[in-house]
């Protein structure tokens, strides 16, 4: 997470002349969310390189990949959980070490095929969370009638539109 963190802020640092908290924040959750499939089945050295690398990642795909492609992802959950979860299910098949546990060798310990298991792991979650997702869509639909509030809504602010809440006054 450490690593994550500090890969996130220089890349924020070199691309954008600045680091910020918030990027900092991010790199943190980023670089949790990497080592996570590859929590004991790595080394330090392993770890390190996955946090490093995911701090990169993490920082591309939420600051220039959401721009170039225009998805809307307020909350950089692709970003961070998928690009970075994705980096480090491709990691343990590279730096699985079988020293830590019994039989787990990825790629530079001799067994190039954990990279093709991992890969058919990712594109089965893939497949999982897209199907899931848009089952869930369609009844939100058919429950609420759409997936957007008016733009008149949105303008006014839904707090207010919406939840009915008015602000505080003395």
């Amino acid at each position: 997470a450490a690593i994550g963190a500090l890969a996130w802020m220089s890349a924020e640092w070199y691309h954008k002349k600045k680091p910020t908290v918030l990027g900092l924040a991010s790199g943190v959750e980023e670089g949790l969310v990497a080592i996570t499939p590859a929590a004991g089945f790595v080394t330090l050295g392993g770890s390190v390189v996955i946090g490093l690398l995911s701090g990169i990642i993490g920082f591309f795909s939420v600051a220039i990949l959401k721009q170039k492609l225009g998805y809307d992802d307020s909350l950089d959950a692709f970003g961070v959980h998928g690009m970075c979860g994705i980096w480090g299910a491709l990691a343990t098949g590279l730096f699985a070490n079988p020293a830590i546990t019994e039989g787990a060798a990825g790629l530079f310990y001799g067994n190039p095929g954990q990279i093709w298991i991992q890969i058919v792991s990712i594109l089965g979650t893939a497949a999982f969370s897209a199907i899931g997702t848009l089952i869930v869509v369609y009844i939100t639909k058919l429950i609420t009638g759409g997936l957007r509030v008016t733009q008149e809504n949105e303008i006014a602010g839904l707090d207010s539109s919406i939840h009915v809440e008015r602000a505080f006054e003395i």
